[in-house]
């Protein structure tokens, strides 16, 4: 059996980049992921950027690695890298939601925490497991593509 690991981190978004680009580069993500099966999910929270991968280690490291080359991403933030006895979102090469401020907080059961999209380069281990769970648990779950909310198209 292959040991599985998952890395968790934030980021905020380059300014350059926009929201409507996000679609293009899902679809280029969720190839890339196919090749290595690495699974996975990624919230786009106004600016910032929170995002689960699941695989072997080699292969997870690896896509960090050029997460942490991309020059769409700043102040990156690894939060979690552990072993996982078996993937939590198996059934997505890259699952995707975007929320808003508010939605962000009702996921992890506060009111307060997510007052802007930088604040998500400060999740704790234990709120992001929050927001993983819910995440994994929620109303995401039936949609495969996990594209709830419309893309804005210059945010």
């Amino acid at each position: 059996m292959n040991s599985l690991i998952h890395c968790v981190y934030s980021s905020a978004a380059h300014p350059c980049f926009k929201e409507h680009e996000i679609p293009a580069f899902l679809a280029q993500v969720r190839a890339a992921n196919a090749l290595h099966n690495i699974t996975g999910m990624l919230l786009y929270i106004e600016g910032g950027f929170f995002q689960v991968l699941e695989g072997e280690p080699a292969a997870v490291d690896a896509v960090y690695q050029n997460i942490e080359a991309d020059p769409r991403h700043e102040r990156i933030t690894l939060i979690i890298r552990e072993p996982i006895v078996r993937r939590s979102f198996g059934e997505w090469t890259m699952g995707f939601e975007a929320l808003g401020l508010k939605e962000a907080n009702e996921l992890i059961g506060e009111n307060d925490f997510f007052t802007s999209a930088s604040c998500v380069t400060q999740l704790t281990p234990g709120r992001a497991k929050k927001l993983l769970s819910a995440f994994r648990t929620g109303r995401w779950r039936a949609d495969r593509t996990a594209g709830h909310r419309a893309l804005g198209s210059g945010a």
